[in-house]
């Protein structure tokens, strides 16, 4: 790898952030169409256009409301947690049954 590759690359992230959120911002509106967006700002796939698109649409609730995320975050963590709690069941109860049967 070169010296400087990441300063780059950094660089490169920086902009398309800034690029990504203004792109999603003027798709959201419907000013002008995925295709346009994509003409206009060189290098942008539409189907990239698509994916910031999406992800304003779903996460545009954080931005007026912090805790609607911190709530998400939380029943999710519920969730992974009494997930882990049933696999570990079953799995002793498989265990059980495959000694009592002897499979």
């Amino acid at each position: 790898m070169l010296d400087g590759a990441d300063d780059e690359e950094d660089e490169t992230d920086d902009r398309c952030g800034a690029e990504g959120k203004a792109i999603a911002l003027e798709a959201f509106r419907e000013q002008a169409t995925v295709a346009d967006l994509a003409q206009r700002y060189l290098g942008v796939h539409p189907h990239q256009v698509y994916v910031w698109k999406k992800q304003l649409q779903e996460h545009a609730a954080w931005a007026f409301d912090p805790k609607v995320g911190q709530e998400a975050v939380a029943q999710t963590e519920r969730d992974i947690e009494r997930l882990h709690a049933k696999i570990g069941q079953l799995t002793i109860e498989n265990d059980f049954f495959a000694k009592r049967f002897g499979r």
